[in-house]
């Protein structure tokens, strides 16, 4: 069997436990009731059939392949997945956050999407980022503040996902996750460490210190940490479903903290200006994917507001586009040359992503996806040379000629790398791939008083001020607005059947990451796990292109340097996950096998 414990839906934990001091003192006895998953291993890739998850946390990765083994499907496995992520990875993601959800049906073979984005409060306009003097204000002041909450999109896309995709009620599926807020996991090094570096700002909210900063000091490595409050977050959804949030005394809550955030003496930050009115009025929109083709297969994507959709399909036809021009093939290249094809293609998409992509009328999708239009974008590729930084935009017009003409271009927006991303395949083939975020990691940095979930900071998405003057900007902040997301949760289907999903936290690298990871199992015929873990790079149209350390420091980066990319070594570009389906009785599940501490693959029945 893929599971490496008792269901932890039925146990949730075993034998008596300890905490012990993260300088390496003595254990002491735990008074609480005994944590779950202390003992579950990380296992980056699982082969089997029966159904199959990956997540980030094997706690998470136990409690979907329960929900699979208890007759749920990938819809039920992937919304209880969520919840628990919300628990034990909680400055990634959870209750006070949004995300996108990919749905494929394996009795009508369609893929649809939910939409469950924050949005911006109905008072907002393009100049709420502008101080008195004209000029944006400081990101960091706004971050950790209340103006930089959005309206929470994460339990109205749970409800929704249940109902229109589960078999299971949203009650049953977020037991779990509140079980194991009530009972408490053990935090690892990485938690740890997660929490030093935002202790600073945590320090600035009494609310989250007294989570997070016990005694003033992170949480320390081997101690248990429980949520009572959060728990009780949970049993009110469990009981009252996203009206709980909506129209609830949890979401006059969450008004309330970003209208008036509680601070430490002395610290004032910026107010929110979410309203009741707000919260009742948000909706989790079903939409239809974002689809284009890639050596036969069909890529299912999330369409507006999130680019990430759009610009993996761009940077897949690129490819293509750059065989036909050169004559050569993908599967034929160097690593050197592949990673120059891959940040040439990606920065082109990046370029076209930032100028037409946005929670705005009209974005021309079909258009940014056609193969017509990476054609034409692809005369600017040379294999010898680095197109100047940033590239110039395209004309998604339907009007296509061998190279374009236009040579307009705009600046880089910021966006933060911090999300969660999970996906399941059940027995039948229905399919889920999941991106969810609160932001920043840690977000807002607010938690709720009395529900123990941190807010999102996703308003820091919009760009404050336009970043090119004359060149219209589509992601300005606006009423009612859903800041743009790179999030891609992706599905690959094979002659309507699934072939493959992917997804990844990591702000825009979660564009290049799953473009990198679908491009390594189709065009060079990759395991899932080697795509998974092979070194990557990332090019988003800024001035340097990021190589992650095995290719920064050998030949691949000279190779780069020779062409001209100016390079910039980074620890790690994402935290993927992924499924390859070879059949419905050979499932690959793959997790990261050491980024961010490695993630968990499972399987219901492990390959015999």
């Amino acid at each position: 069997m893929g599971r490496a414990t008792p269901t932890l839906i039925s146990t949730l934990a075993a034998g008596a436990l300890a905490l012990t001091a993260a300088t390496g003192g003595a254990a002491t006895a735990d008074p609480g009731p005994p944590p779950v998953g202390h003992d579950l291993p990380k296992v980056p890739v699982m082969r089997g059939a029966g159904g199959a998850v990956a997540s980030v946390d094997p706690i998470v990765s136990q409690i979907g392949i329960d929900v699979l083994e208890r007759g749920g499907n990938a819809a039920d496995a992937a919304v209880a997945m969520a919840a628990a992520v919300g628990v034990v990875e909680p400055y990634s993601s959870g209750i006070g956050g949004g995300g996108f959800f990919v749905h494929y049906d394996a009795d009508t073979g369609k893929v649809e999407t939910i939409d469950g984005r924050e949005t911006a409060p109905a008072s907002f306009h393009d100049k709420v980022f502008v101080g008195a003097d004209g000029t944006a204000m400081d990101f960091d002041t706004v971050v950790n503040s209340g103006l930089s909450v959005g309206v929470p999109g994460t339990p109205a896309t749970w409800e929704m996902a249940a109902e229109r995709y589960g078999t299971m009620s949203l009650n049953k599926l977020l037991k779990p996750a509140e079980e194991t807020a009530r009972k408490g996991f053990v935090v690892d090094q990485t938690f740890h460490d997660a929490t030093a570096d935002n202790a600073e700002r945590f320090a600035m909210f009494p609310d989250t210190a007294k989570i997070y900063l016990p005694g003033g000091e992170p949480i320390k490595v081997g101690a248990v940490l429980r949520n009572p409050d959060l728990a009780k977050a949970y049993r009110q959804l469990r009981t009252h479903g996203s009206a709980a949030m909506q129209r609830g005394a949890m979401g006059e809550a969450v008004v309330d903290t970003a209208r008036n955030p509680r601070t430490a003496p002395g610290v004032t930050v910026p107010s929110g200006q979410m309203t009741r009115s707000d919260m009742r009025a948000y909706e989790a929109k079903v939409k239809a994917p974002t689809h284009s083709e890639h050596r036969g297969l069909d890529i299912y994507g999330m369409a507006a507001p999130s680019s990430g959709g759009i610009a993996v399909g761009e940077i897949l036809n690129l490819l293509e586009s750059y065989e036909e021009r050169t004559g050569k093939r993908t599967q034929d290249l160097s690593e050197g040359e592949w990673a120059h094809w891959f940040a040439e293609a990606s920065a082109t998409a990046f370029a076209d992503r930032n100028r037409w992509v946005g929670d705005v009328p009209d974005v021309p999708t079909q258009e940014l996806l056609s193969q017509d239009f990476a054609d034409e974008r692809s005369c600017l590729f040379g294999e010898d040379s680095t197109m100047t930084r940033p590239v110039p935009f395209g004309q998604p017009d339907g009007s296509y000629d061998d190279c374009q003409a236009s040579t307009e271009t705009t600046a880089v927006g910021s966006e933060d790398q911090h999300t969660t991303s999970l996906t399941a395949v059940d027995k039948d083939g229905n399919t889920v791939t999941y991106t969810l975020t609160i932001e920043q990691y840690g977000g807002s940095g607010m938690v709720v008083p009395g529900y123990g979930f941190l807010l999102n900071n996703e308003l820091t998405d919009f760009n404050f001020t336009p970043v090119t003057d004359g060149v219209p900007d589509p992601n300005l902040p606006g009423p009612g607005k859903r800041p743009r997301s790179s999030m891609a949760p992706t599905i690959v289907l094979e002659d309507g059947t699934p072939w493959m999903t992917a997804g990844s936290p990591g702000g825009a690298t979660i564009i290049t990451t799953v473009a990198q990871l679908v491009g390594g199992v189709v065009d060079h015929d990759l395991a899932i796990g080697d795509a998974l873990a092979a070194p990557r790079v990332s090019s988003r149209n800024g001035s340097a292109t990021e190589l992650e350390p095995a290719l920064a420091d050998g030949d691949v980066g000279d190779y780069l340097r020779s062409l001209g990319h100016a390079t910039k070594k980074v620890d790690r570009i994402g935290n993927a996950t992924g499924i390859r389906v070879h059949g419905l009785d050979d499932l690959e599940a793959a997790a990261e096998p050491t980024r961010a501490s490695g993630g968990s693959a499972m399987v219901v029945d492990e390959d015999r």
